[in-house]
């Protein structure tokens, strides 16, 4: 049977016979430990006087050098002691701060007092009836006294820590002269975690007080200080853990975790290998919950824990945890075997090369900027990258190529958001979620935001420089804490999220004009990558034209487009304010406008024409080329090119919109401008 996840100890163990069961005789207990001093036997072979549980105290108590005179425990008043004392013990007193508040009223006038002591014997605490607490004093009964059966015989305090059961010790039965005079009753309290006695509550006063019912009163009072305790500690272990998650964004669920509190005993266990924990000492609660493996040193440096891990913890990595700016406690991350750490190392390199292979260029800068991305990529420490780069240069698939690199799995995602595509309104609910009825027109169930769907994973912002002033503190604040707030709510949700954002404005010159906070820049900014405009990567053009050219062609199952010399001299003389966007929307514009197979400069928009050239008119062309006859050409164009694309997306209208370089507004207007139903193909 079990109460709150502990065992149900029996207030009055078997052989242990409360008061009114046997006949207590006060002068044949004196008696009794009368002879017990001049070493006559006679008690031991009248149990009837003499309980074993008190008679075996006793014999402890001599052995031990007791003064059976003696009228005191031994009491430490000193004032750094007790704020040690305190110090050290501060979750027992806060764990039975509830339970003595509600006694402490209650024995006023009764005789009675309540004391906590730790796992010494030395009270911590002390409430009750005024007088009795007053009386005390005169035998050391509080706060500092030590009532151990080393220090004080045989006592309600001390021989329930001894026996580890709740018991009571009765007027003559004490072992020391000077406390015969009183009764009490203790019930030792037990760690929920590892089940370890750290403290005793106990009811004393004169020995009138004594009632059958004493000792259950206080193993009820034990048992819900030791509830307390498990609540304490359950929050930790839920503090800890986001702790963990926030400070460890490259654990691998296959790698084994051991996280352990601030007394480096294992709260949560994972996947540890049964190497490590054959030499675990045992405990009570499942297999490797409740452990002590290392004791924590207080400096919490990583080269301070590092050395305090025992020989067979050497393999794992350890990482401080912190909790209000203080050591809580430790992660021990064992990574798996060398074979399959060799394999997913070998898996990783592939998916940033087949992701780097993606932005086509040779030029200088361009490999500069992929090198940057693809270290990012392979980096744990790096948690936030600002892209920059103008509008069209490709900057979400460096933002790809990171999240390939940061990949733990395969289903680990890829969010992205446009921020100059969001209204100011609604730009805190779909950055952070909302609860329901957080404001006019939320969502009835409530709703997750970006953050929480990219936990695990990355989230890109494009066009970070477009979010609204107001907002940017709140993101800074869940960069720092890595813990969401849904709007609304007051819960924090931990998230493990790589941040990429990417901007075609100058950061720089936005904080110097106030339109972007500072912190936030530095923030995001630690690491940057700035991605080259295309009339800057030289022949790159061409091979981007050639790329998209034999892209096109496969999609459309049409045959590549050859551009004349003169046509890719123009290319390449170009300035491309709309860099690879631009040239990729000309080589789609091109497979659909060119006459027959080969590009020469008539076939090139004007603005692309070298001045003063005329483009040739196309063999057997009649009509002269208008300023409306051009503009229908172009709307027949691009009506055209929206099929194709739609065709080669199979009608997904995000990638089609994505194909075209367009929003998805813009298209479902062009799409109903030109009648063109998604399901056409």
């Amino acid at each position: 049977m079990k109460i709150d996840g502990l065992p149900v100890r029996t207030p009055f163990p078997a052989g242990h016979p409360v008061l009114d069961t046997i006949d207590y005789d006060e002068r044949a207990t004196m008696r009794a430990w009368e002879n017990f001093l001049a070493d006559e036997p006679k008690c031991a072979r009248d149990p009837v006087h003499v309980r074993s549980l008190i008679h075996d105290s006793w014999s402890r108590s001599a052995s031990g050098g007791i003064n059976a005179q003696g009228i005191e425990a031994p009491l430490n008043s000193d004032r750094d002691e007790i704020e040690y004392l305190t110090r050290t013990n501060a979750e027992l007193l806060a764990a039975a701060q509830r339970s003595f508040a509600s006694l402490g009223q209650l024995l006023d006038g009764t005789g009675a007092m309540l004391v906590l002591a730790d796992s010494d014997g030395v009270l911590i605490d002390a409430i009750g009836d005024k007088k009795t607490l007053h009386d005390g004093m005169d035998i050391h009964l509080a706060i500092g006294g030590k009532w151990n059966e080393d220090a004080v015989g045989t006592n309600g305090i001390g021989t329930a820590l001894w026996t580890g059961e709740p018991i009571f010790v009765h007027a003559a039965e004490h072992f020391c002269a000077g406390i015969k005079s009183w009764t009490c009753a203790g019930a030792p309290i037990r760690d929920p975690l590892d089940g370890k006695i750290i403290g005793v509550v106990d009811l004393s006063g004169y020995s009138p007080i004594f009632r059958p019912h004493n000792t259950a009163l206080v193993a009820a009072t034990a048992r819900q200080i030791e509830k307390a305790l498990a609540e304490q500690q359950q929050e930790r272990r839920t503090r800890l853990l986001e702790a963990f998650i926030s400070s460890a964004p490259n654990y691998r669920r296959k790698d084994g975790l051991v996280i352990v509190d601030h007394r480096g005993r294992a709260i949560f266990c994972n996947n540890v290998p049964d190497g490590e924990t054959t030499d675990m000492m045992d405990g009570p609660m499942e297999p490797g919950r409740g452990r002590w493996l290392l004791n924590l040193p207080s400096s919490g440096s990583e080269a301070d824990l590092a050395k305090a891990l025992p020989p067979h913890l050497r393999s794992c990595h350890i990482t401080p945890l912190k909790l209000d700016g203080s050591l809580g406690g430790a992660a021990l991350v064992f990574p798996s075997g060398p074979a399959t750490v060799t394999v997913a190392s070998r898996e990783d390199s592939k998916a940033i090369r087949d992701a780097a292979a993606l932005i086509v260029g040779e030029s200088e800068a361009l490999l500069a900027a992929v090198d940057i991305a693809s270290r990012v990529a392979r980096s744990n420490s790096v948690t936030s990258l600002l892209i920059e780069g103008e509008t069209g240069v490709g900057k979400e698939l460096f933002a790809r190529l990171v999240h390939a690199g940061s990949r733990r799995g395969a289903n680990d995602p890829f969010i992205a958001m446009n921020c100059g595509a969001i209204t100011r309104e609604l730009f805190g609910s779909e950055l952070f979620g909302h609860v329901a009825g957080a404001f006019t027109g939320a969502s009835r169930d409530g709703k997750p935001g970006i953050f929480e769907l990219a936990n695990g994973g990355v989230l890109s912002l494009d066009e970070i420089g477009e979010m609204p002033l107001e907002i940017q503190p709140f993101l800074l604040r869940v960069l720092e804490e890595r813990v969401v707030r849904r709007i609304g709510d007051s819960r924090g949700r931990p998230v493990d999220v790589r941040l990429i954002a990417s901007t075609n404005r100058d950061l720089k010159q936005e904080v110097a004009s106030g339109r972007f906070r500072s912190d936030l820049y530095y923030r995001i900014g630690a690491v940057s990558i700035k991605v080259p405009p295309l009339r800057e990567r030289g022949d790159d053009v061409m091979l981007l034209a050639e790329h998209f050219n034999q892209r096109i062609a496969a999609l459309t199952g049409g045959e590549p487009l050859v551009f004349s010399n003169e046509a890719l001299d123009a290319l390449l003389a170009y300035r491309w304010p709309g860099n690879v966007r631009e040239l990729k929307n000309l080589v789609e514009r091109l497979h659909v406008l060119a006459h027959g197979r080969n590009v020469g400069l008539r076939d090139l928009p004007a603005e692309i024409t070298p001045s003063g050239s005329k483009p040739e008119a196309p063999p057997n062309y009649v009509g002269d080329v208008t300023g409306e006859k051009l503009e229908g050409t172009l709307v027949d164009a691009e009506r055209q090119m929206m099929k194709n694309a739609l065709a080669a997306e199979g009608g997904n209208l995000s990638r089609v919109a994505q194909r075209l370089g367009i929003s998805r507004p813009t298209l479902y207007r062009k799409l109903d401008r030109y009648g063109i139903r998604r399901g056409f193909v």
